[in-house]
């Protein structure tokens, strides 16, 4: 999934190292999470930002949100370009509609949905 973000507000945060970060906000600039679907044709190179939303008590927050994904029946797996010896397959083969109802699966058993698919 990518995901393009115009917020007006702060809100989002990332998490690092086991803090939470605010991503700061540039007027008129849109934000870009990669997510998952990178990080796995990437075999892990670049990672998906585990992400929250949190309420802005100073400032009213509006966010507009553009998501795309994947044919439902498009298989994802690492770009063989990047798989080596030196650097081995980290993800599975999974078609994205299986990926999106591991994602559900995830969330309810509270682990990152890209942990999901590594090897």
């Amino acid at each position: 999934m990518l995901t393009v973000l115009l917020a007006n507000a702060a809100g989002l945060q990332v998490l690092r190292d086991g803090e939470w970060y605010n991503v700061p906000v540039v007027p008129g600039a849109l934000v870009v999470n990669l997510g998952d679907t990178v990080e796995v044709v990437s075999n892990g190179l670049l990672n998906s930002p585990v992400h929250k939303v949190v309420t802005n008590a100073e400032r009213e927050r509006v966010t507009v949100g553009a998501f795309y994904t994947l044919d439902p029946e498009r298989e994802v797996e690492p770009a063989l370009e990047l798989v080596s010896e030196d650097r081995p397959r980290r993800y599975e083969k999974m078609k994205s509609s299986d990926y999106i109802r591991e994602v559900l699966e995830s969330f309810a058993r509270g682990k990152t949905d890209v942990d999901s698919v590594k090897i």
